[in-house]
């Protein structure tokens, strides 16, 4: 009986079955199909986002949403092209292959084969906890800045521009604008027009599939009036039938420059996941595990590099559709990918004169909801190091463009950095007995220290090679204030552990404090201190003054050694 449960841990959908039950299965039916209505127009949109030929989105809706249902731990996550995982991987590409050729695929490819292995890696070693190194800040920071790249390049989509690809994405958004004199008229209506009818249609009928009624009007007065002759851009010519899977190539020169960015989207593309995740599973009640999404997203990307694809992800707007639609299981999931496969088998030559300004109208209104600038001046309120954090990472992502994985690498050290810092710059403050019997900052509250001959330090971080030094300055420090001090009894409550090198303060200490005739005393010290302390040399002589529970036990104790210790010296 014990093997069933760690089976479905391994493999979620063969839990599928205790969700199972005529209103579940009619609501993963129509979740499926309603998600697959907005997820085929989308997926030919983020495959142009990712200068990848449109077809391509649709191979990235397919296998990968299969995998990602079956082995993921969130029923209701739509998995398969996302735009910030869209953008991430066609501008990790760009200045490296040409756009839209067989070398940008072939890399596109191997992107998304690199970035599933780590995310599978991670998760198979119960590792995601190493994710949570992004910090919040630095997230909307990137995120930010990335959904204005990703509404600016598309502008000249809309408007029938043509805008130049260089390592300066800023540069060519700014040439594209100067041609505004160069707009193409047809495909100005149609991406304004298919932009206001969406806009108009969230607002006043937001149950409808606008996205789809819009792909299919447009396609229609495309292919009526002629707007390829008349130098319109179309999706053109969709391949008939179903991917392929095959064994991606792997040019190993390419993979290690392919390292950080591969790093970047398994780092931006979970956290994707893990948001929806996090919001349904609070809605639903039903557990998600971190480590199990991480297998089944990585799963998802390898998947999608087999069908010939780009990197995949979680889609919040996707995901959101299918919680709300009924989604119970990843059945529904596996109903949106039958839809897909309908239309690669037999409706693709119906989407021949979709207009590509039509395909950025869309992707417009997909990011016009990610971004959230308020967060900035919330980081800036919170602290100084979050709002440096996060206002540096939406910077440097913008200037970095189209490198913007450079973005989220530099907030990212930034914020480690500033952690870093932080934590070599710990709390002390001196102690004093408070009115209401604790002992407290004397400074703050304008205490006296408990007696001439003793000063009480309270060090409020783990003593480690971080620390040691800051401890070392903290302990000297205290001896100096007060004239006559022969004892420096340190509050180590706040002290969770402890390293070599803070024992090799401490002992240093000790051997110092020896010629000062000082005693160094420790109370509220934690078992997992005491235990390293006692397997040290040092332990015989601070062993004596290491165990007192609180600090008027010690000072009692450390007085009535002073007072034998004078007796003694008189007699």
């Amino acid at each position: 009986m014990a093997l069933l449960p760690r089976l479905e841990r391994l493999l979620p959908f063969l839990g599928w079955h205790r969700q199972w039950s005529a209103a579940s299965w009619r609501g993963d039916t129509i979740a499926g199909v309603t998600v697959a209505l907005v997820m085929i127009p989308q997926s030919l949109a983020y495959a142009q986002l990712a200068s990848l030929p449109t077809h391509v989105g649709l191979y990235a809706a397919l296998l990968p949403t299969i995998v990602a249902a079956l082995f993921g731990s969130c029923g209701q996550l739509s998995t398969g092209p996302a735009a910030l995982t869209a953008l991430l991987s066609g501008a990790s590409l760009l200045t490296i292959a040409p756009a839209e050729t067989p070398e940008f695929l072939s890399l596109a490819i191997l992107l998304a084969l690199m970035s599933g292995l780590i995310q599978f890696a991670l998760g198979a070693l119960r590792t995601g906890w190493l994710l949570n190194l992004l910090s919040h800040p630095v997230l909307t920071g990137f995120i930010n800045a990335a959904a204005l790249i990703i509404g600016l390049s598309q502008v000249p989509s809309v408007l029938g521009l043509s805008m130049p690809q260089t390592t300066h994405f800023l540069v060519d958004f700014a040439q594209a604008v100067r041609n505004l004199h160069a707009l193409h008229l047809p495909s100005a209506l149609f991406g304004g027009g298919a932009l206001l009818a969406l806009i108009l249609a969230k607002r006043f009928f937001p149950k409808l599939p606008a996205v789809l009624i819009v792909v299919v009007v447009a396609t229609a007065i495309s292919a009526a009036t002629g707007y390829a002759e008349h130098g319109g851009k179309v999706v053109g010519t969709i391949p008939a039938g179903l991917p392929v899977p095959g064994v991606p190539e792997v040019d190993w020169s390419a993979a290690v420059a392919l390292l950080p960015a591969a790093f970047v989207i398994a780092l931006v593309s979970f956290m994707e996941a893990a948001s929806s995740a996090k919001l349904i599973s609070g809605r639903t009640g039903n557990h998600w595990n971190q480590n199990q999404e991480l297998i089944g997203q990585g799963l998802a990307k390898i998947a999608s590099a087999a069908s010939g694809a780009f990197p995949v992800s979680a889609s919040f707007s996707r995901s959101g559709l299918n919680y709300a639609t009924g989604a119970k299981t990843g059945m529904s999931a596996l109903v949106a990918a039958g839809v897909v496969v309908v239309t690669l088998l037999y409706l693709t030559p119906l989407l021949r004169h979709l207009p590509r300004p039509v395909l950025g109208a869309i992707i417009l209104l997909v990011v016009a909801s990610l971004p959230d600038f308020h967060a900035l001046i919330r980081a800036w309120r919170i602290g100084r190091d979050d709002g440096l954090a996060s206002t540096l990472t939406f910077v440097s992502t913008l200037v970095f463009a189209p490198n913007i994985q450079n973005g989220i690498l530099t907030g990212l050290l930034l914020s480690l950095a500033l952690m870093l810092y932080r934590d070599m710059r710990p709390r002390t403050a001196l102690l004093g007995l408070h009115p209401d019997g604790t002992y407290r900052d004397l400074a703050r509250f304008g205490l006296d220290h408990p007696d001439p001959r003793v000063v009480i330090l309270r060090f409020d971080s783990p003593l480690t090679f971080v620390t040691a030094a800051a401890f070392e300055r903290a302990v000297i420090a205290a001896t100096e204030a007060q004239p006559h001090v022969s004892a420096v009894l340190v509050s180590a409550s706040g002290i969770n552990t402890i390293d070599a090198t803070g024992m090799h303060t401490v002992s240093a200490l000790l051997d110092r404090f020896r010629g000062m005739n000082v005693t160094l005393a420790f109370c509220g010290a934690k078992k997992q201190v005491l235990d390293v302390m006692q397997r040290t040399e040092a332990w015989s002589r601070i062993g004596p003054h290491a165990t007192y529970r609180t600090e008027r036990h010690a000072l009692e104790a450390l007085l009535a050694a002073m007072e034998a210790q004078a007796a003694t010296a008189k007699d």
